[in-house]
Order: structure tokens, then C-alpha cells, then sequence
């Protein structure tokens, strides 16, 4: 994918960006880096008509640390949209990331034109070290429904030996409720931990998960699996192996190296447009054939 040259605050790095397509666009934000002894993360905005070539809608970030909560980064953000608002879940630090963010934690906002946004302050758990959560682009049964990752809840008491992906239903964006696991790590390319990458894409299979798994050598890959329309905390069907790796030097060498990290996803006529960011440092984007893949992962239904 393309992207235009780079103003002062995206210098250094461009990456993992959240995605949205409405009215023949699609709307861009990735995470951009300006210098390094800081690395505070702010948030650009750019268009597209074709989903490959981007243009910078504006010259400065159309998002960036203004809270106590988020001082010292607005990173990796995920966008839905929901009765009529684009909704933003993204990880806010506290403290400097070098120090290990505050702990991370993630926070809300919204808006309706990518230049003014509503903040509605940190939306998971107290005391959880909580990242890549994504909400769903509609409610079930009357709630939202919200995919989250609580890197601590590790243990006997919580079911699971590593961090894996949890459901939590809300009924004002305000606080999460009624938690529970939906998806752990189970394969070998996804040992380490796994979290939510683009909000839920509802399809006529179920809703369609594109996720991110860790292995043991820090290697970050993509996965696959659909959840059930009417109750997404089942899954349907999941793919044992990645559908996105490392390969490319862009993949493979950079801030992070060894790094696909998905976070937007859009639907074009019948194409699915993933993007992610390549190894911390630079925006890409892969393509299936939705059809082709939704049939895929089904054939991996139990």
C-alpha cells in the first residue's frame, strides 16, 4: 500500500493502523512515532477510494495525548461503527512505554468526521493490563458486545494459563460485565498469547475474527475463526494454522522485528482488506476473496 511522505510526527514510524469504509472510502488510522527517546504515539487520519493508495486527509494527528490517563501514548487503534458514530477503542499509557505504559490499559472515544472526538476515559477493567480490544459493529441481545485481551488474567481462578481473548458485555460504554474466555492459545505459532486484531465482521457464516497469536520467540502472526452470530463467546469454526506471517524484510526487519499485527479490516465489494502493521514500523495490507476464505475456515468446523 501507499502512502504519502511523512510530516515530523510520523517521522519515524507509521504502523498498525485502524480501518473503516464508508461512503466509497476508506478511512485510516494508523499509530505514528516522531522520535524515539519519548515514543509518544499519536493518531493520523488517511483516505482512500481503492483501499491500496492513501492520501493524508490532514497535515497534523487528528488524535493525541490530551488526558492524565493517556499522556504518554494513543496507540493501536480499532474502529467501529455503531448507531451512527465511529467508535475508538485504543491502548492509552499513563507512564512512558519504555516503563512499561502505566500499565497499558484501554480507553474510548467516538466521533463522526475524524476531526472532533468525544472522550469517554478508560473502558476496561481496574488493575487489568488490557489491550487489543475491539467492539462489535452491533449489539446482541440488547448489549455491546466487546472482545478484550486482560494480559493478567492468568491462573486457576481464571481458566486459562495464558492471556487469551475474552468477551464482556457493556450497557453504556461506560464498564464491562459478565467476562468470559472465548478463545485460547492453542497452537504452537500462538503459544506465548493471542488478542483480537479488527473488529468483528458480521458475515452470513458468523462473525468473522481476525486475530493475532504469539509464539514462544516473540513472532507475531494472524489468525482466523468465526463466532456464532447469536452468541459470539462460541466458536464456530477456527483456522490451526496462520493466514498472515512474516516473510517480507518489511515484515521481518524494523522497531519489532518478526511483526504482522492486524487491526483494520474492510469489505469491498467481495474482497476482505486486511491492514497491519509490518514489524512496528510501516503500514501494509493483504487481501482474500471473502467467500473463498470464510469456506476455508469452515472446513476446519468440528
Amino acid at each position: 500500500m501507499n502512502l504519502p511522505e511523512k510530516n515530523w510526527w510520523e517521522s519515524k514510524a507509521v504502523f498498525n493502523p485502524g480501518a473503516v469504509y464508508k461512503a466509497g472510502q476508506v478511512h485510516l488510522l494508523p499509530r505514528a512515532i516522531g522520535e524515539y527517546e519519548k515514543y509518544v504515539s499519536r493518531l493520523g487520519h488517511y483516505v482512500s477510494t481503492d483501499g491500496l493508495n492513501f492520501q493524508r486527509a490532514i497535515d497534523k494527528p487528528v488524535f493525541a495525548p490530551q488526558e492524565e490517563y493517556e499522556k504518554w501514548g494513543c496507540e493501536d487503534p480499532r474502529i467501529t461503527e455503531l448507531e451512527g458514530k465511529f467508535y475508538i477503542t485504543y491502548v492509552a499509557l499513563s507512564k512512558p512505554a519504555k516503563h512499561g505504559g502505566g500499565p497499558p490499559r484501554t480507553a474510548l472515544a467516538s466521533t463522526k468526521d475524524f476531526r472532533s472526538f468525544a472522550r469517554y476515559g478508560i473502558f476496561t477493567p481496574p488493575r487489568t493490563d488490557d489491550k487489543d480490544t475491539v467492539l462489535f459493529p452491533e449489539k446482541i441481545e440488547g448489549k455491546y458486545a466487546v472482545l478484550h485481551r486482560p494480559h493478567n488474567w492468568v491462573g486457576t481462578q481464571y481458566g486459562t494459563d495464558r492471556p487469551s481473548i475474552w468477551i464482556g458485555y457493556s450497557d453504556d460504554l461506560k464498564g464491562l460485565y459478565k467476562h468470559k474466555i472465548v478463545m485460547k492459545p492453542e497452537q504452537r505459532w500462538e503459544s506465548a498469547k493471542i488478542g483480537a486484531g479488527p473488529p468483528p465482521i458480521k458475515t452470513r457464516e458468523g462473525w468473522l475474527l481476525i486475530y493475532h497469536g504469539v509464539d514462544e520467540n516473540s513472532v507475531y502472526r494472524a489468525g482466523a475463526a468465526l463466532l456464532d452470530l447469536k452468541d459470539p463467546s462460541k466458536v464456530k469454526s477456527r483456522l490451526p494454522h496462520p493466514i498472515l506471517e512474516p516473510e517480507k524484510r518489511y515484515e521481518k526487519i524494523g522497531d519489532v522485528p518478526n511483526v504482522v499485527f492486524p487491526e483494520g479490516a474492510v469489505v469491498i465489494d467481495e474482497d476482505l482488506f486486511v491492514y497491519y502493521g509490518g514489524a512496528d514500523k510501516v503500514c501494509c495490507v493483504a487481501t482474500a476473496h471473502l467467500d473463498e476464505l470464510l469456506g476455508y475456515i469452515l472446513a476446519f468446523k468440528d
